[in-house]
């Protein structure tokens, strides 16, 4: 579900004079892996902390540390030098709501630490409340659906050629998660972004057939989609053993998917100077994911 960003396309990143030193928390999630790229192509210093180092799989000129952001100790030494620092508001391995945020910001204030990006988990946190309280310049990100969640399907589609979804007439605006990766790097490394909560979006409102479309295009092999009952996308999502909570938040926001989650907006251009990529895009970067 990691892909790499067109960080190297921006010109104008190569053609950086004065580079930042920033640490990157999360940094083998989907947007966490993005931020590193795009900041690495622009020609910043980057280190990816990670509880694994062994496992983090980045390009050369990426420093991978060692360190937990539930054990605030740990970043200690990532933080030496670093002018910006991008959190997360989970807990990596239980994905529970991190209760250190105070004990982070106060480290990363002590290691001078400019400016700090905090990726939305949906709703306000320990974490994110702290960061706010905290006096370092901050920008939250909060993008919509990821292009990347239909990785989901990739094994239907081999499979058999079809999607099976419910609530296909809903809306989505989801979002390259290049794009959140470039916006978040951005908001590191340059001035006039804090204070600031970013929603980011894809350029285009799509349903599921739309998306079906444009996987079927890429790939270049039809893809059907079959609309499944509440109860049978219950039964399916239990059955890849996703949890009662989440089945439940995924009926919520699939099937009343708010304004926000559906209405493109220009977040991405403004910030980045480039357009939001199309899923068309991501669907062309993915096909051979898609294919038998």
């Amino acid at each position: 579900m990691t892909n790499n960003a067109d960080a190297s396309t921006n010109t104008s990143a190569n053609t950086n004079t004065n580079p930042t030193v920033n640490l990157v928390t999360g940094a083998t999630g989907t947007v966490g892996r993005q931020i590193v790229l795009e900041l690495l192509g622009r020609g910043h210093s980057v280190r990816a902390l990670t509880r694994d180092p062994a496992k983090a799989d980045f390009p050369d000129g990426v420093e991978v540390v060692r360190g937990d952001l539930a054990d605030p100790a740990s970043l200690v030494p990532a933080l030496e030098g670093v002018t910006g620092l991008h959190l997360i508001t989970f807990d990596g391995g239980l994905f529970a709501p991190l209760e250190t945020g105070p004990e982070i910001v106060e480290l990363a204030a002590k290691a001078g630490v400019r400016r700090i990006t905090v990726l939305n988990g949906g709703g306000a946190t320990p974490l994110q409340d702290a960061v706010m309280a905290g006096g370092i310049p901050w920008t939250v990100l909060m993008p919509v659906e990821f292009m990347a969640n239909a990785m989901e399907w990739a094994r239907g589609i081999r499979a058999d050629d079809a999607v099976r979804e419910p609530f296909v007439g809903r809306l989505s605006a989801m979002v390259h998660e290049g794009d959140i990766g470039a916006v978040g790097a951005v908001a590191l490394s340059e001035d006039g972004h804090g204070g600031k909560s970013y929603l980011i979006t894809g350029p285009e409102a799509l349903t599921i057939q739309d998306k079906a479309d444009a996987l079927a295009e890429a790939r270049g092999r039809k893809i059907e989609v079959v609309e499944l009952t509440e109860a049978q996308a219950v039964e399916q999502w239990r059955a890849a053993g996703q949890p009662e909570e989440v089945i439940g938040f995924l009926l919520e926001v699939y099937g009343n998917t708010p304004p926000e989650g559906r209405t493109p907006i220009g977040t991405v251009a403004e910030v980045t100077g480039r357009p939001a990529r199309t899923f068309a895009q991501w669907a062309a970067e993915n096909a051979d994911a898609f294919r038998p």
